[in-house]
Formats: structure tokens, sequence, C-alpha cells
């Protein structure tokens, strides 16, 4: 699906104007610049922007956004474009504004373990960056390789490893923000603790670059927990694999990781990297994917042990042990690679599910019954220690009119059982721009209007990544 009702005729009057406005600015406005800032991963979305730029500084950023907000033309943000919920479109064309020269990591401050970034920092190169002073970041997304820091604060980006050491929001101290009218702000303190006034860096991530563009970041780090191992956990019966997860942490574990997948997405992702090296029984139908971690080798084999004694009342297998790199590096990429598999292998649509984790039992059980009932397959991962499921609706052999008749009841049917579980619409790819006919589920009208005031505080003109998370009015 498309939108191109911008034409490169609109374009060079923009650029012009942006050019004499910011000197120095790299504008382009060639169509194929534009196509390439006009989708993300989001299925086969596409809008293209009037304009791309390139800014190299916050003073860049603001004087932007002094000529966008003068003459009302909405701006988008983008960094790797690697989302999922059309987060970083642009919807309503105009300005799209590229992170990628906002690259710098500014400082690594080893006293007080802390961390100041630009936003089109790449989350790998951070994380090594931060390894090779003995620190950590552990937030770390399947495109992690690619992804931007930037976009993980915009949508709150969480990954295997927030089930012991938090999203994206649980390392944020203080962040410079360009607001739509140019101002430039400081959200918070250097500090780790902070109670002074609103809590304007909370509200800043995840808000999708619907109230602000950042541009600099502080964020915490914690010493490099330098030793991990791997546990990868067969299952007869996927309900047994989802009850393992909560009685894990019932019986006192805490592992680094806890990842659950069922056969069909393992399949996938050894079909599409060519890895078939891996043991997979015939009576093998779900799998958990356990990390440890320490600062030393020998904390990691008690932490194994009392887990695998959890995993027998569970009717778990034997699991495979990894402790060597390449063991874990060959389990991990699987992981990371399903959601890429299973893109390749069928027109699809992922909701970015979240339960208390103690009723992803319930939570599985109703995605196959609804798919049932709906006529789709699905296939079912993710991060299950956080109750985090990815449910892949597949289209598979279903006529187009079918589909697309047939997603959004489906889609609305799933999400009501999600609620009706505890669980909300997304735990770490945001709303974007597929999601938000579905907030009403979750808000009331009240609580949808107490967030539209908001976003008017921040952007009266709206046009910051408009047409973003909130429904209009009366909208479903």
């Amino acid at each position: 699906m498309s939108g191109h009702s911008n034409s490169e005729a609109k374009s060079l009057p923009i650029a012009k104007a942006l050019q004499a406005a910011v000197p120095g600015l790299r504008v382009e406005w060639a169509a194929e610049s534009r196509e390439a800032h006009s989708r993300d991963h989001t299925e086969d979305l596409q809008f293209l922007p009037d304009v791309v730029v390139f800014p190299t500084s916050t003073e860049e950023v603001s004087a932007v956004m002094q000529w966008a907000h003068a003459q009302g033309v909405p701006v988008t943000a983008s960094g790797a474009w690697t989302g999922l919920s059309g987060g970083a479109l642009p919807v309503r064309g105009g300005i799209g504004l590229s992170t990628k020269r906002l690259n710098r990591i500014i400082r690594i401050d080893e006293l007080h373990h802390q961390l100041v970034v630009q936003p089109g920092v790449i989350v790998q190169e951070m994380q090594e960056a931060v390894q090779d002073k003995g620190l950590f970041y552990a937030v770390d997304p399947a495109s992690r390789g690619t992804c931007t820091i930037g976009g993980n604060l915009a949508e709150n980006s969480g990954g295997p490893r927030a089930v012991k050491y938090g999203v994206t929001k649980d390392w944020v101290l203080n962040l410079e923000v360009v607001l739509a009218d140019g101002t430039v702000i400081r959200t918070g303190a250097d500090t780790l603790k902070n109670s002074t006034g609103y809590n304007l860096t909370q509200l800043m991530v995840g808000s999708e670059g619907t109230l602000g563009i950042i541009t600099e970041a502080t964020l915490k780090l914690l010493p490099w927990p330098r030793f991990n191992a791997l546990l990868l956990v067969p299952f007869t019966d996927p309900a047994d694999a989802c009850r393992a997860v909560a009685g894990l942490f019932m019986d006192g574990n805490q592992p680094s990781a806890l990842e659950f997948m069922e056969r069909s997405a393992i399949e996938l992702a050894m079909d599409f990297t060519g890895d078939r090296q891996l043991p997979l029984a015939d009576d093998t139908a779900a799998h958990l994917l356990i990390e440890v971690d320490g600062f030393r080798e020998e904390d990691l084999m008690p932490q194994l042990e009392r887990i695998a004694q959890s995993l027998e009342r569970f009717h778990a297998g034997e699991p495979l042990l990894a402790m060597d790199e390449a063991g874990k590096n060959q389990l991990w990429n699987l992981r990371r690679k399903v959601g890429e598999a299973v893109k390749a292998h069928s027109t699809y649509k992922e909701e970015d599910t979240v339960v208390p984790r103690g009723h992803l039992p319930e939570l599985l059980s109703a995605v196959k019954r609804i798919g049932a009932e709906h006529g789709f397959d699905s296939v079912c991962y993710g991060h299950a220690g956080d109750g985090n499921l990815h449910v892949n609706i597949l289209r598979g052999v279903m006529p187009e009119g079918q589909w697309n008749d047939t997603l959004p009841d489906a889609i609305r049917e799933l999400f009501r059982e999600v609620i009706h579980l505890g669980g909300t619409l997304s735990g770490e790819h945001g709303i974007g721009w597929v999601q938000k006919p579905f907030m009403d589920l979750r808000f009331s009208e009240a609580e949808l209007a107490l967030q539209r005031r908001i976003k008017d505080a921040f952007d009266p003109v709206h046009i910051l990544n408009p047409d973003k998370i909130l429904p209009e009015a009366g909208q479903r």
C-alpha cells in the first residue's frame, strides 16, 4: 500500500526554501532519496516525503523545525528504518528528517558509568564501544546490528535481555530534545536519582517522535557481565513451555534472557539461514531459549542447574547446552532471524502482544483459536520472560480480498483477548501508524483525550510525525 500524493514539483520549492533558511544543510529531493526514506519493515506500506534532510547538529535540527513550524510543514524523523509499526513513515509527506549523520558517541564516562550519544549511533556499535571499557548497555533488539539508539528511544525498544535488565526507558537519564517550534530543551539530569518536576524524559521515550526530536541522550551503564551460557529446551506441548516461564521465576531463577519459539518459528529460521545442524525431534512442538550471565564463569553452572531442576515439572525434554561462542552464536542467530524468515515465507501481519507472563498459555491458546475461526495460520515467538509474544499471522494461500476483509476483525478480537488477560497492544514495537485503530480497546475516550492534550501542548500545529499513535476523537 502506498501514499504518493506528493509530487516532485512540490519538492523543489521546499528544498530551496530549506537550503536558504538553513545554510549548509544537506537537503535531497531526488526520487531515489525520497524513495529510500518512504518505507520501513512494516508490511508493504510506503509514503513519500517531499524532501529529506540530513542535519549534523542540534542547531541544524532546531533551524529545520523553526522553518517547518512557521510554514506548517510536517516533519517525520527517522533512523535506520527497522520499525514494525510504521512509526517513521511520512504519511503526510513534508520533511523526512534523517538522523544518519547525527551519529557520534560523544562521551563514555567510566567514572559515573554513563554514555552520551547522538541518535544516529548503531546500537551494536554503541554496545561494543562500552564493552571495550568493561561496561554494559543491555538493550538488544533483534535488529541491533542496524537499528539506531534514536529509534530505540522513540519506540521504547526491548529485546531478549529486557527480562533481567529492562527496556530502553530503564537506561535513560537525560535527553536533549528539539521541540516543534525549534526550542531546545533538556528533559532530566545526569544523575541516578531525580525527583524534580514532571518526568519529561520518560514522556519522550516511546513517544515516537510525535512530541519532539531527540538529538542527544545520556544513558546509564552497568559493569559488563562477561560470561554467559544458553540452554535450548524442547517441549512436546507449547502450553507446557509457556507454563514453565512463570514457574522459573516463582522458583527464584533470574535468567538474563528467556525466549519462546514454537516449532514453526525455528524451522523457518533454519530454512532461511541454511543452518540445519540443530537437532529437532519429531515430537518437539516448542522451545525455550534461556540465557544466564555472570561476572565469573563459575557463576553460570549453579544457575543452569537450578533452572533445569525447575523445568522438570513442566515436562521439558533434554536441554541443549551452549557455553562456547560458536554454539551460543548459532542459537542466537536462529532466534534473531525468525522475523526475517517469516517475512520471506509469506505475506504476514505481526502483532506485538504482551500479557502478564503467567497468562502466556491462555494467550497462545487464544491465538490458535482465533486463527482457526478466521482461517489463518500463525507463527508465535518472542520474549516469554516478559510475557511478550510476537504473533505472526500468515496469509498463506488465502485470497487477497478475504485477507483484507478478515484481518482487521481478527486482530481486534486478538487484542480484546490480550486486554482481557491484563495485557496491552504493544510491548516494544510501538503503535505508530498501523496500531492506532485499536487504541480505543486499551483507552477510554477520556484517557485518549488527555493524551491528545499532551500532544497539543508540545506540538500545537501538529507537524511532528502527524497521524501516529492517537486516533481522532470518535475514530475507530
